[in-house]
């Protein structure tokens, strides 16, 4: 059995340090990592955004000294980045604890802890990679619902941008990269023996890819709002 202590380190950094010694308490299973995020609470957190970026009475933003609706708008969302970004911070959390757990030493891998580090990849990525969606998720998506949390990021952050917005386009295509990579990053995983060290490199050289495209994502998403 193996657990490691997740080590904090800053969101903003595109390239997190790791220690290279991470210290294994006693059960993986039972270590807490504020990094978890669920469906509902992603959810409710970009259902609610909108609500918070409602247009104020055209008075209102008179007095307020606004040129209009829309600048408010944009202030307003500026304001309520880091609800917008909550997913994209637990995602990243999620994959530097993952990094840790595959560059630990002198550690052996049961079949849970194989299934758990999938596992972890697999929330880390959102539903946003089909193959790897459970049967209700799947449903979802068939029936027209959108089901990819950073594509719906996405879509809240660039709300106020043309569609032929340069920002807008490379929030898209960053989108676009990010899911390449966790669609490789599962496919890795799915393939590796956990027990090999070199396996467990190629993994974790993986987990590097995402998240760096994940970063990368972060300040597109920032880009569609100005900040």
């Amino acid at each position: 059995m193996m657990t490691v202590t997740l080590c904090s380190t800053s969101t903003s950094s595109s390239s997190p340090n790791f220690p290279p010694n991470p210290k294994l308490p006693n059960s993986l299973s039972n270590t807490p990592t504020n990094a978890t995020i669920s469906r509902r609470q992603t959810s409710l957190l970009l259902s609610i955004t909108p609500f918070l970026l409602q247009s104020p009475p055209p008075a209102v933003a008179f007095n307020l000294g606004i040129s209009g609706p829309k600048d408010w708008l944009r202030e307003q969302k500026k304001k309520s980045i880091k609800y917008l970004l909550a997913p994209i911070d637990a995602s990243q959390e999620i994959l530097r604890y993952a990094y840790q757990l595959l560059m630990a030493k002198d550690v052996n891998y049961e079949q849970k802890d194989l299934e758990e580090i999938q596992g972890m990849l697999k929330s880390a990525a959102r539903d946003c990679v089909a193959e790897d969606r459970n049967s209700l998720v799947a449903f979802q998506a068939k029936t027209g619902v959108e089901v990819c949390t950073f594509k719906l990021v996405v879509t809240n952050a660039s709300s106020l941008l043309d569609d032929g917005d340069s920002a807008k386009f490379e929030a898209e295509a960053r989108l676009s990269d990010l899911i390449r990579s966790f669609t490789f990053l599962n496919g890795v995983a799915k393939e590796a023996d956990f027990q090999l060290v070199s396996d467990r490199q190629k993994v974790a050289n993986a987990v590097m890819d995402s998240l760096s495209s994940l970063n990368n994502f972060e300040q597109g998403i920032k880009g569609c709002i100005d900040i």
